[in-house]
């Protein structure tokens, strides 16, 4: 949900932006009018050929701006989950399989893990050769090493089998909840 706020809010602030830009290379309602010029002569002849590095040096910078921007809004555009992948059913033929399934399918999994407190998946990769993330919180008397067994064992067979892939390079991040310290009296 939050990126697509993310991405509504950076299309408005991007038209409201390109709106000022139209506007002021038009030089029209805010300016004076279309025939009325941005710099009058005397401010050309005093600021352009006096320093006139300075003002090349302001176009660079401003057009490696407009660049940084542009990148950053293809950026915001691009998706970074995976939405399906591609299964060999055997008969020469190929399915999808939708990558939310398989998401969730393997957080159901891991979650039913003993220690589990919280796991979040995402598929990542190509359609062809998908990788999960995986972001584990494991409870405090959980025992890092089984938990990751566990995933890298049943878990994950299941999820490639399930899928029809020959490999699914996970990365697994484990952290532990946050706890209170108990006291003995």
């Amino acid at each position: 949900m939050l990126g697509v706020v993310n991405r509504i809010l950076l299309a408005v602030a991007g038209l409201v932006l390109l709106a000022a830009g139209v506007s002021v290379l038009t030089a029209s309602w805010p300016l004076g009018g279309r025939h009325a010029p941005l710099l009058t002569e005397e401010a050309r002849r005093r600021y352009w050929h006096v320093e006139g590095w300075w003002w090349w040096a302001l176009l660079a910078g401003l057009g490696l701006c407009v660049l940084l921007a542009l990148w950053w809004l293809l950026s915001q555009l691009r998706r970074s989950r995976l939405q399906a992948v591609v299964v060999d059913t055997g008969d020469g033929a190929f399915a999808l399989l939708r990558g939310r399934a398989l998401e969730e399918a393997v957080t159901a999994e891991v979650g039913a893990l003993e220690g589990v407190a919280r796991c979040r998946v995402a598929l990542r990769g190509r359609r062809g050769s998908p990788a999960l993330r995986v972001a584990l919180e494991l409870e405090p008397h959980a025992v890092p090493a089984d938990t990751l067994a566990a995933l890298a064992g049943p878990v994950l067979t299941h999820a490639r089998t399930s899928a029809g892939l020959a490999d699914l390079p996970t990365e697994a991040r484990l952290r532990v909840t946050s706890h209170r310290a108990q006291r003995v009296t």
